[in-house]
């Protein structure tokens, strides 16, 4: 059996802030997949991705990233990275942008930058700064992938975009992983855009992971019973994993949802979004 590879490797990274901590993050983004990093703001997202980048300093833990346990030049060659808004001189169009980008980049593809310029119909002559927000970020994308990219690490990136723009860029990712060296760790909230295209979810809150699984699992796996006081008192503790009350009727977050279907015959179980899971686990109570 092939050994599995993984873009990146993170066990018991640890980050401390004055009011928040990064506690044991530990989890891995194997070579063609595409992982969601979920959870609320604040949750420790960001800082994940920036310990993962050594923009931050992390205080203990180990984090490979393409083989390589140190972040070195040829390394950030084959990494492409997009953060939320613009980071590229405003004054630039497109073609003076590529003329700074091949001089910094030792692998930069000048055909591929052009190519995907056609591709995602980006004006070339048009100074950056009279871009649309969308127009901007599938620019970002782009300078991502022209450089031998083998690693594309996205934090929030489709925030804000309307779902067209969002489509298209779901649509590039989904192309890039098509190749199995290829990684994409993507972080959003929007995570009903995570529910077409990521093979597994990470779920982070108050800065540690929560969760960890392949989406196919926690979408069919996952479901939510509704029932009233009469009917959650007879249901099994251990059954429940968490429960928000909504006036008289309880919502109940449970696992195995068909063997929960055959046992629980005259409750309605529903089936659940990425959204559902987060807001159970966020806002719901174990207490039973």
């Amino acid at each position: 059996m092939k050994e599995e590879s993984y873009g990146i490797k993170i066990e018991n990274l640890s980050k401390k802030y004055e009011d928040f901590e990064l506690k044991d993050v530990s989890f891995n983004v194997p070579c063609g997949s595409i992982v969601g990093l979920i959870g609320e703001n604040g949750a420790g997202k960001s800082t994940t991705i920036k310990a993962i980048l050594d923009l931050t300093e992390k205080e203990s833990g180990v984090v490979e990233i393409l083989g390589s346990t140190t972040l070195d030049k040829e390394t950030k060659e084959h990494i492409g990275v997009v953060f939320e808004g613009n980071n590229f001189p405003e004054e630039l169009n497109a073609k003076e942008l590529n003329n700074v980008l091949k001089n910094i980049y030792k692998y930069w593809n000048e055909e591929k930058f052009y190519g995907l310029l056609y591709d995602f119909k980006l004006p070339i002559q048009k100074k950056i700064k009279d871009y649309s927000r969308g127009m901007k970020m599938k620019l970002a994308i782009l300078v991502a992938l022209s450089h031998d990219t083998k690693l594309l690490i996205l934090d929030e990136a489709t925030n804000g975009l309307d779902p067209i723009i969002r489509e298209e860029i779901l649509d590039i990712l989904l192309d890039f992983i098509q190749d199995e060296t290829h990684t994409v760790l993507f972080s959003s909230h929007i995570t009903s855009d995570l529910e077409k295209i990521a093979d597994y979810i990470v779920f982070i809150k108050n800065g540690t992971v929560f969760l960890n699984a392949s989406k196919d699992e926690l979408i069919y796996e996952y479901g939510i019973l509704k029932c009233k006081k009469e009917d959650f008192d007879k249901i099994d503790k251990e059954d429940i994993i968490t429960y928000i009350k909504r006036e008289n009727i309880y919502e109940i977050l449970i696992y195995d949802k068909k063997e929960k279907k055959n046992k629980y015959k005259d409750l309605n179980i529903d089936k659940v979004s990425l959204d559902d899971i987060m807001l159970m686990y966020i806002k719901g109570s174990d207490e039973k």
